[in-house]
Protein backbone atom coordinates (compact mmCIF):
# COMPACT_ATOMS: atom_id res chain seq x y z
CA UNK A 1 0.00 0.00 0.00
CA UNK A 2 1.52 3.28 -1.03
CA UNK A 3 1.54 6.38 1.17
CA UNK A 4 -0.69 8.25 -1.28
CA UNK A 5 -3.60 5.86 -0.76
CA UNK A 6 -3.44 5.89 3.05
CA UNK A 7 -6.28 7.76 4.70
CA UNK A 8 -6.37 8.91 8.23
CA UNK A 9 -9.49 9.11 10.29
CA UNK A 10 -9.06 12.84 10.87
CA UNK A 11 -8.52 13.48 7.16
CA UNK A 12 -11.75 11.71 6.21
CA UNK A 13 -13.69 13.44 8.96
CA UNK A 14 -12.32 16.82 7.89
CA UNK A 15 -13.41 16.26 4.29
CA UNK A 16 -16.86 14.99 5.31
CA UNK A 17 -17.79 18.28 6.99
CA UNK A 18 -18.17 21.40 4.84
CA UNK A 19 -16.74 24.69 6.06
CA UNK A 20 -18.92 27.36 7.59
CA UNK A 21 -18.29 29.60 4.58
CA UNK A 22 -19.65 26.93 2.24
CA UNK A 23 -22.67 26.47 4.51
CA UNK A 24 -23.42 30.20 4.59
CA UNK A 25 -22.94 30.54 0.83
CA UNK A 26 -25.26 27.63 0.16
CA UNK A 27 -27.81 29.05 2.60
CA UNK A 28 -27.77 32.46 0.89
CA UNK A 29 -28.09 30.94 -2.58
CA UNK A 30 -31.04 28.85 -1.47
CA UNK A 31 -32.57 31.87 0.28
CA UNK A 32 -32.68 33.70 -3.05
CA UNK A 33 -34.49 30.75 -4.64
CA UNK A 34 -36.84 30.53 -1.66
CA UNK A 35 -37.69 34.22 -1.92
CA UNK A 36 -38.48 33.84 -5.62
CA UNK A 37 -40.83 30.92 -4.92
CA UNK A 38 -42.48 32.73 -2.01
CA UNK A 39 -42.97 35.88 -4.11
CA UNK A 40 -44.52 33.84 -6.91
CA UNK A 41 -46.90 32.11 -4.47
CA UNK A 42 -47.81 35.38 -2.76
CA UNK A 43 -48.46 37.04 -6.11
CA UNK A 44 -50.80 34.19 -7.05
CA UNK A 45 -52.59 34.50 -3.73
CA UNK A 46 -52.89 38.28 -4.11
CA UNK A 47 -54.31 38.10 -7.62
CA UNK A 48 -56.82 35.46 -6.53
CA UNK A 49 -57.83 37.48 -3.46
CA UNK A 50 -58.25 40.55 -5.66
CA UNK A 51 -60.44 38.59 -8.07
CA UNK A 52 -62.49 37.28 -5.14
CA UNK A 53 -63.52 40.87 -4.47
CA UNK A 54 -65.45 40.82 -7.75
CA UNK A 55 -66.89 37.32 -7.33
CA UNK A 56 -70.23 36.46 -5.83
CA UNK A 57 -70.26 36.19 -2.03
CA UNK A 58 -69.37 32.74 -0.74
CA UNK A 59 -67.24 31.76 -3.72
CA UNK A 60 -63.81 32.69 -2.44
CA UNK A 61 -60.87 30.89 -4.02
CA UNK A 62 -57.98 32.62 -2.23
CA UNK A 63 -57.99 30.29 0.82
CA UNK A 64 -57.59 27.32 -1.53
CA UNK A 65 -54.60 28.98 -3.22
CA UNK A 66 -53.09 29.65 0.23
CA UNK A 67 -53.57 25.98 1.18
CA UNK A 68 -51.76 24.93 -2.01
CA UNK A 69 -48.92 27.28 -1.09
CA UNK A 70 -48.74 25.68 2.36
CA UNK A 71 -48.32 22.26 0.79
CA UNK A 72 -45.68 23.47 -1.66
CA UNK A 73 -43.67 25.26 1.02
CA UNK A 74 -43.99 22.54 3.66
CA UNK A 75 -43.03 19.90 1.09
CA UNK A 76 -40.09 22.03 -0.01
CA UNK A 77 -38.98 22.42 3.60
CA UNK A 78 -39.04 18.67 4.16
CA UNK A 79 -37.35 17.79 0.87
CA UNK A 80 -34.64 20.45 0.81
CA UNK A 81 -34.11 20.84 4.55
CA UNK A 82 -34.21 17.13 5.23
CA UNK A 83 -32.07 16.36 2.20
CA UNK A 84 -29.42 18.85 3.25
CA UNK A 85 -29.42 17.46 6.78
CA UNK A 86 -28.99 13.96 5.34
CA UNK A 87 -26.07 15.25 3.24
CA UNK A 88 -24.40 16.55 6.41
CA UNK A 89 -25.11 20.21 5.71
CA UNK A 90 -26.66 21.11 9.09
CA UNK A 91 -26.59 24.92 8.82
CA UNK A 92 -28.13 25.05 5.35
CA UNK A 93 -30.64 22.30 6.20
CA UNK A 94 -31.83 23.99 9.38
CA UNK A 95 -32.01 27.33 7.57
CA UNK A 96 -34.19 25.81 4.84
CA UNK A 97 -36.48 24.24 7.42
CA UNK A 98 -36.76 27.57 9.23
CA UNK A 99 -37.36 29.79 6.18
CA UNK A 100 -39.77 27.52 4.30
CA UNK A 101 -41.52 26.40 7.48
CA UNK A 102 -42.13 30.01 8.49
CA UNK A 103 -43.46 30.84 5.04
CA UNK A 104 -45.77 27.79 5.19
CA UNK A 105 -47.09 29.00 8.56
CA UNK A 106 -47.71 32.46 7.06
CA UNK A 107 -49.75 30.99 4.22
CA UNK A 108 -51.60 28.72 6.67
CA UNK A 109 -52.68 31.85 8.50
CA UNK A 110 -53.88 33.36 5.22
CA UNK A 111 -55.82 30.17 4.43
CA UNK A 112 -57.70 30.36 7.72
CA UNK A 113 -59.02 33.88 7.06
Amino acid sequence: MSGATKHTVTGEARRARPSIGQEVGLSLALLLLDLLVMAWLFYGYGITAWADGYATPGSREAPGVARQAVWVLAGGAVVTGGGLLALRRPVAGAFQLLVLGTAAAFFADLASR
